[in-house]
């Protein structure tokens, strides 16, 4: 990977999540940043961040999502940003509904607004499978989100900045996931697992894999595209009897808004989806320049079409995780 991070700016929005600390930590590995900004509304998570990450790079800035003159402050000869703020919880976006609407669609246009003025290269935006064929709100703010930043490469005219998105499933061992729930159970001396259906599906990614997709795509996208990684998918039942073999388990049914499996290339837009070796790419409905061949990516990569009909779903997807290798994965949270 060439070193197009090193002495530059790099600002990421809801820095102080799971994403964010992760991010950091390998950008910091790998790269010499000039600045790396933090951008987030939370000052504890802030202070206890810094006395982990105290590097003379680092930056703190507090600021919400939601305030556009704040951000056009924090990406003052910025290079690139990442766009990790969210609220993200599906039973609180379904109670709270308008909140979740001003932070993940009226915080994305002001990303995006900031960006352009600030003539930022390059944003990712991240994305869930949630965002695809979207049945609850948190699911089509995200939707909405995506739409906004690949439509954002039509506003730029000839300024420098370009805007993509990156899609994936659920993280191992994220903040409010079923991992450590499971294991907070176990560990008050729980009698049994509660899981909402048996037939459950998830997509299943690392975070340090997701970090590494969203470092490879700041130098393959061109502006528009929606990345997605080919990752494999669980079974829930697999996952309750990697983490406790010897409990039951007692199904409690769905919970508002959930789906049975996740879809992240929907079938209704096989057309513009492109299949490349470890990944695929939804291209803009509206290309803002004709001359991009989607097709081939900025590192010369090369993608082709995916046949009619195609979706890629976790409840069909052709890898899914073992009991044995779920147990592996969660060892090493």
């Amino acid at each position: 990977m060439s070193f197009v991070f090193d002495d530059k700016d790099i600002l990421i929005t809801g820095g102080t999540g799971s994403f964010g600390k992760k991010f950091i930590k390998i950008l910091l590995e790998r790269y010499k940043p000039r600045r790396v900004i933090v951008y987030s509304r939370d000052e504890l998570k802030q202070f206890e961040m810094q006395q982990k990450f105290n590097q003379p790079c680092m930056r703190y800035f507090i600021g919400d999502v939601r305030d556009r003159e704040r951000l056009e402050t924090a990406m003052y000869h910025v290079d690139y940003v990442v766009h990790a703020a969210a609220i993200k919880q599906v039973p609180a976006a379904e109670y709270n509904p308008m909140e979740c609407i001003k932070t993940n669609v009226m915080g994305a246009q002001n990303v995006i607004d900031a960006a352009i003025k600030r003539g930022v290269k390059k944003v990712i935006a991240l994305s869930t499978d949630k965002a695809a064929n979207p049945v609850n709100l948190y699911g089509a703010t995200k939707l909405c989100s995506d739409k906004l930043f690949c439509a954002a490469n039509n506003l730029v005219g000839d300024r420098p900045t370009r805007f993509s998105v990156v899609r994936y499933g659920n993280v191992v061992g994220s903040r409010g996931s079923v991992v450590p729930f499971f294991k907070k159970l176990v560990a008050d001396g729980a009698k049994e697992l509660p899981i909402t259906d048996p037939r459950m599906t998830r997509f299943w990614l690392r975070l340090e894999d997701g970090v590494d997709f969203v470092l490879k795509n700041f130098q393959r996208m061109q502006g528009g595209e929606t990345f997605i990684p080919k990752i494999p998918s669980m079974r829930i039942m697999d996952l309750a009897k990697a983490i406790a073999p010897d409990l039951p388990t007692k199904i409690i049914g769905i919970r508002p808004g959930e789906k049975l499996h996740e879809i992240m290339c929907p079938a209704d837009i096989y057309y513009d989806t492109l299949e490349f070796d470890d990944h695929f790419v939804i291209m803009p409905s509206t290309h803002y320049r004709e001359d991009i061949d989607y097709r081939v990516d900025a590192l010369g990569g090369k993608g082709r079409p995916v046949p009619d009909g195609f979706e890629y779903n976790s409840g069909t997807n052709k890898h899914f995780l073992t009991v044995e290798e779920l147990r592996e994965m969660n060892q090493h949270l």
